[in-house]
């Protein structure tokens, strides 16, 4: 089911969301940051915490700044270190018999064990950084290069692995793709909640991080026991749920996909973690951090850029956030503002390499049930969604800010969330509880969520191939007016003299005021130089 609206209209709104972006993308291309270079030596095999639990790459990162700032990277300094360690036999302690995983090469072992003592060396004080040029430049590049490799390879790696068990035992029966949330805050409780979930019927299982993680400058070491609201991410994590879910998979006969967060302060750290551990989904908005969590906006588009140049390589599929301007603003006045931002996340995660078929695009049933056709209103912003992006798998958000303590109504606003979900052809529906928002769900609340579900998706899923609403009808013609001020506010926002960023500045999205010059994280931004190299973004990029 579709909506008849004009291409050109839709052609129209593409081409300015291009006019908006590329200067970001631009901007983006200019800059690096401390999470840009400790993602490329987490691929590059550099794991592990000192007793603190101060990660190792950002002691190197750290160290390497310290002595000749950011602006050219780290991939020279540090592995023109690891030559002159091999040239002067300088063996610092550290990691020296990691055993190797078992698609791990000696080559990828040795590599990580050399970055791991000269960062135990860096830590110390023991070292110090220089550029190299020349020959020893080149050099230095083109080990950078091999190390980084092994850890793209290992993106693909778990690619066709997630492929390879998808065709051996099979995939979700249908879509949507029912997704529930589990996080208790301990990862060996989250484990059993997570493969219940899925034997109730979730395709799914999105574990919460823990509350504040995002504004972390660094990504905790290990399996966690304790969070706030949720889980820690963290790679121990990651490989711990990701093997539970696999063992689930092959019970059930179905492929049980697990998602987690590449947002914040370290997002694409995480991305490359998620990448390498085959996490499926990954919640990645291009502007989320900004509007929620205050991060600076040339930190987050520079960090997004590269967490979905990875995300494209492994075949993870994005979320974005746009569900979360409706939980701030009129979800009706700010329906605009939403189908604005789908544009520019589809056009950003495109620029990076991602595909149709990875956009999990946000939208949200966030209007308040006491307006006069409230659900008339929802269908057609949906259907408006699904119109413009007919390849994407949308993720479609449950009501949470009208939810109250009346858990019946509450069990009945989520019911008419999937009727719309089933009659619009979403591809991701997240699983809403009629206790959302009061306390956190029981599982006996997620069971009867997921009844709630089964229930509409059984008796109403392939209502959509009915339901046709009329040309010039109240859902037509809302869905028009929305596409209409979206595109307004597009030329708007390219008529501003810092386009986008002063639309963000000035509380265009979410009714959030973020400058360009403040917001956490900042300090970790620089100019790339003349001499700047990265190995992992030139290989995503295709020029090595």
């Amino acid at each position: 089911m579709r909506l008849d609206l004009d291409p050109r209209t839709i052609a129209q709104a593409r081409a300015l969301a291009a006019k908006v972006g590329d200067p970001i993308v631009e901007m983006a291309k200019k800059h690096t940051t401390v999470a840009v270079e400790r993602a490329t030596l987490r691929l590059a095999g550099l794991a592990g915490a000192d007793p603190d639990g101060t990660p190792w790459v950002n002691h190197l990162v750290d160290a390497v700044r310290a002595d000749i700032g950011l602006e050219h990277g780290v991939a020279l300094p540090v592995w023109q270190a690891l030559a002159a360690h091999e040239t002067t036999g300088v063996r610092p302690s550290g990691e020296l018999a990691r055993p190797l995983a078992p698609n791990e090469g000696v080559t990828a072992r040795s590599a990580a064990n050399d970055l791991s003592r000269l960062a135990e060396e860096a830590a110390a004080g023991q070292v110090t950084f220089n550029l190299p040029e020349g020959a020893e430049a080149e050099l230095a590049a083109k080990h950078a290069r091999e190390a980084v490799g092994v850890g793209i390879a290992r993106l693909d790696a778990s690619r066709v692995a997630r492929e390879r068990m998808i065709a051996e035992i099979g995939d979700a029966p249908r879509k949507p793709w029912i997704y529930l949330i589990v996080a208790t805050g301990d990862i060996y409780e989250d484990i059993p909640q997570a493969q219940a979930a899925a034997r109730e019927g979730a395709d799914i299982i999105a574990v919460i991080r823990s509350t504040g993680q995002s504004l972390l400058d660094y990504v905790p070491e290990g399996a966690t026991r304790e969070g706030f609201a949720g889980t820690y991410a963290t790679q121990e994590n990651f490989r711990l749920m990701r093997a539970a879910l696999d063992e689930t998979s092959r019970e059930l006969g179905r492929y049980v996909r697990l998602t987690n967060y590449a947002s914040g302060l370290c997002m694409p750290e995480i991305a490359a973690l998620a990448g390498m551990e085959r996490l499926d989904m990954m919640l990645n908005d291009s502007m989320y951090g900004i509007l929620f969590r205050d991060i600076n906006p040339v930190r987050t588009f520079v960090d997004q850029r590269l967490s979905r140049q990875i995300h494209a390589r492994a075949g993870i599929i994005i979320n974005t956030g746009e569900d979360n301007y409706l939980t701030t603003a009129d979800a009706v006045e700010a329906a605009h503002t939403v189908t604005t931002s789908q544009l520019l996340n589809e056009y950003f995660a495109k620029e990076a390499g991602l595909e149709d078929w990875q956009l999990g695009l946000g939208h949200a049933f966030e209007i308040n049930p006491d307006v006069p056709d409230s659900f008339r209103l929802e269908l057609a912003h949906a259907l408006l969604a699904k119109t413009i992006f007919p390849d994407a798998p949308l993720k479609w958000m449950p009501p949470t800010r009208h939810m109250t303590g009346d858990i019946f109504k509450g069990y009945l606003l989520d019911g008419f969330f999937n009727l719309a979900g089933a009659m619009t052809d979403q591809g991701i529906l997240l699983v809403g509880m009629m206790t959302e928002a009061v306390v956190t769900p029981w599982i006996s609340d997620r069971d009867l969520a997921l009844q709630n579900v089964r229930y509409v998706m059984d008796a109403a899923g392939r209502l959509g191939e009915d339901f046709h609403p009329a040309p010039d009808g109240f859902i037509a013609n809302r869905a028009r007016d929305v596409l209409g001020e979206s595109i307004d506010l597009l030329g708007k926002i390219i008529d501003e003299p810092n386009g986008l960023l002063d639309a963000i500045a000035d509380g265009t999205f979410g009714l959030m005021k973020r400058p360009a010059d403040a917001g956490k994280g900042l300090e970790g931004v620089a100019v790339k130089s003349e001499a700047y190299y990265n190995p992992a973004s030139t290989i995503l990029e295709g020029e090595e």
